[in-house]
């Protein structure tokens, strides 16, 4: 066949094979020790010893370390030490590096060129410059609260997370952790809440171990280690996928003869390409200071897993989208694309963030570690059942903080979560609970209960406490909790931002239930007892040991009165419950005007998803899909003549191929007919009067009869002539590489 002939597709094919695998000098022949550049583009605590007067940098820790704002007396000194410190790093430019509530970061970059008295050129960034900037509000994002004539915002530095550089091309970038706020102070960004909800979490759990007797402890922070899946595909495949690149997800294609049921490709050799690739985007992590820990092959083929040492969520939310931008910009480097979407392809596993959640004092430890001794684990019980408790509560809210378009097709498959959420413990915590529950040992001492009912003994199993529930939204590992169902492309700042509040809340009705039997009289150690008592009846509808994806569970959660909120518009629409805004206000996490701006918000960037969706699929449909369909007809109806022609009278020879063009014909028919219906749904959808309406009938309606029209694609796919077929298939985009 001559090159002008040849489809895209084999081109494309032709050009992976040729791939040759990037080598980066100096990181190939082993370079350094990852301890000896890890953070060396962060303003971390050995550069700021090196660059600050000792008594500013004793202040600025002591800020970091005690969740403390910034003694602004200090910020002057602090920024021109970070401008030299930059300087040397090859900055020309500063920016705030923000989370606007599109998923993704924001900067402005900003040059530290100034002049002095004489008009001579010289670099200068002032305490000012670090501690705020003033970018446009307008244009991101803001649910109304703000308008193209009220563009004023501002972004303002989060001390507690690093400073960073970030490499260009032909120059580096100071990046400076922030918030960003309205004129009026509201929470523009995704990151706000979050550190609102720290600070609830933080003053409710120091209450409660002072109660508890521990008077030392003065900060309560919760840590996260985020795992990050993801897909890789050759850029060559993806740049033939109209729908890919406009969506991120593949709204056509066969399913492959292979795809992951052999189960081979998990934590399999990685192949080398894919090897470079990850090698080279951890040393840029590593330089960022982002503590990744563990690369491996996931289930899917071309789906792939890294995950951190836990930090603190903060931290750990600004890490986890500099590790999406970094794997982003490398893969870049490797000919491949990264896709964090949820379900980048039918039929094989999709992608989650599993974000392993616990909390840790001012002392160094972790408060959901049984412990050691009865005295620990009764602590340890307190702060279970408050997690128990907040999950239970906060339920429909934590589930709606996961409610993006790409998380429907993965929620409930057989592979995630389910849309309800519950709690698994594990068997030897589950049996502690019940005993609880039942009261045994009521009357003895609370140290000898505890040992009765086996808690002293939990530390000497020399295994995890519980076993792993791949299918439990909500699971207990060890010594903290994993929130499975959070979405591979979402900012973890805001799940993590509900659930950090659920605690606080619940957190704050212990003390409270604990308290009011102290003033009976009740002894300590019997008042907290009962008050894990009583928590551990009110939320054992939550907790579930059974497999989330059984048919089963529906009707029992149904029958425990949990919320199953299958589709992103009516999980959303629990963010503006009476209840929910209550318990916005009272946690101090959102006002009223954020919780209905945000609330718009993801609506719209939902109503938005689907119409891209529906869009691309009826353009790929009508201008890729059907012109292979008629070429293949034409085809299917030459050979058939030419047969005719050549063997005069062979009317039964040839039924077959007259079936296979009458059923290809059909096929044609079908698609034309459900592109119509595909039509009237989308159109309708769109012509309605608010965005509510609208993003029910995309869920209800668009959603649907686009898969009506996929399902005649894929068919087609699997009966067009290979060499007709012109976007790359599943076999290719998932295994040559």
């Amino acid at each position: 066949m001559a090159q002008s002939q040849v489809s895209p597709r084999f081109r494309a094919l032709e050009e992976v094979r040729r791939r040759a695998i990037r080598v980066v000098p100096g990181l190939a022949e082993g370079g350094s020790r990852v301890a000896e550049h890890f953070g060396s583009n962060t303003f971390d605590a050995r550069a700021m010893r090196e660059k600050l007067p000792r008594p500013v940098f004793k202040k600025l820790q002591e800020t970091t370390r005690r969740g403390e704002k910034l003694d602004r007396t200090i910020a002057d000194t602090v920024a021109h030490a970070v401008k030299e410190w930059a300087l040397e790093k090859g900055c020309s430019h500063f920016c705030h590096w923000f989370q606007p509530q599109t998923g993704l970061t924001a900067e402005k970059h900003d040059a530290f060129l100034t002049f002095d008295d004489d008009a001579q050129a010289i670099e200068r960034f002032s305490g000012s410059q670090l501690i705020q900037s003033e970018p446009d509000a307008s244009s991101f994002p803001s649910g109304g609260m703000r308008t193209t004539f009220e563009a004023r915002g501002y972004t303002a530095w989060d001390p507690s997370s690093p400073v960073f550089v970030m490499e260009g091309p032909n120059g580096n970038t100071l990046c400076i952790p922030s918030v960003f706020l309205s004129y009026y102070g509201q929470a523009l960004d995704n990151k706000t809440p979050l550190l609102r909800s720290m600070e609830v979490l933080n003053r409710r759990a120091v209450e409660v171990l002072k109660l508890l007797g521990h008077d030392k402890v003065y900060r309560v922070v919760p840590t996260l280690g985020p795992e990050q899946e993801y897909f890789l595909i050759d850029r060559a495949f993806y740049d033939l996928r109209p729908d890919l690149v406009a969506t991120g997800r593949t709204l056509v294609g066969a399913r492959p003869a292979k795809g992951q049921q052999l189960e081979d490709h998990y934590f399999g050799s990685i192949k080398g390409r894919i090897l470079a690739f990850m090698q080279e985007a951890e040393h840029e992590l590593y330089k960022l200071g982002v503590p990744v820990k563990t690369r491996h092959n996931e289930v899917s083929p071309a789906q792939y897993e890294s995950a951190p040492i836990f930090e603190e969520a903060n931290v750990a939310s600004d890490h986890n989208q500099l590790v999406m931008e970094i794997l982003r910009s490398v893969a870049r480097r490797h000919d491949l694309t990264l896709l964090l979407h949820e379900k980048p392809f039918a039929g094989v596993n999709g992608s989650g963030k599993h974000n392993n959640w616990s909390l840790a004092d001012s002392e160094g430890n972790n408060l959901l570690e049984p412990g050691k001794t009865p005295d620990q684990n009764l602590q340890f019980l307190v702060f279970l059942v408050a997690v128990l408790k907040g999950v239970h509560k906060r339920a429909g809210l934590l589930r709606s903080a996961i409610a993006i378009s790409g998380n429907d097709h993965r929620l409930g498959a057989n592979e995630a979560p389910p849309a309800i959420i519950s709690v698994f413990l594990g068997e030897q915590l589950t049996d502690i609970l019940d005993r609880i529950e039942k009261g045994e040992g009521a009357n003895q001492p609370t140290s000898e209960r505890l040992i009765q009912l086996g808690v002293s003994k939990l530390p000497e199993v020399n295994r995890d406490y519980t076993d792993r529930n791949r299918t439990s939204p909500f699971a207990f590992t060890g010594n903290k909790f994993e929130f499975r169902a959070v979405p591979s492309s979402a900012v973890i700042s805001v799940p993590i931002a509900i659930l950090n509040a659920a605690v606080a809340e619940a957190l704050e009705e212990l003390k409270t239930a604990i308290e009011q039997r102290k003033t009976k009289g009740m002894p300590l150690e019997k008042a907290v007892m009962e008050a894990v008592r009583e928590a551990v009846v009110a939320t054992k509808p939550i907790r579930y040991e059974g497999n989330n994806y059984a048919a089963e569970w529906v009707l029992e959660a149904e029958r425990r009165k949990l919320p199953n909120l299958r589709k992103a518009p009516e999980a959303l629409a629990q963010t503006v419950t009476p209840e929910s805004k209550a318990f916005f206000a009272r946690t101090g996490l959102l006002r009223e005007e954020e919780v209905e701006a945000r609330y718009h918000v993801m609506l719209e960037r939902y109503v938005k998803d689907i119409e891209i969706e529906y869009d691309v699929l009826k353009n790929v449909a009508r201008t890729l899909v059907l012109p292979a369909a008629f070429a293949h007809q034409e085809t299917l109806g030459r050979s058939i003549a030419a047969a005719e022609a050549a063997l005069p009278g062979s009317g039964d020879l040839l039924a077959p191929q007259k079936s296979d063009l009458k059923e290809h014909a059909r096929d044609i028919a079908t698609l034309a007919e459900r592109l119509k219906k595909l039509e009237r749904a989308g159109s309708g959808a769109l012509a309605l009067d608010s965005i509510e309406r609208k993003a029910r009938a995309m869920a209800d309606e668009v959603l649907p009869a686009m898969e009506m029209v996929r399902e005649v694609c894929d068919r087609m796919e699997e009966n067009v002539a290979d060499d007709a077929w012109p976007l790359p298939k599943y076999r290719e985009m998932l295994f040559v590489v």
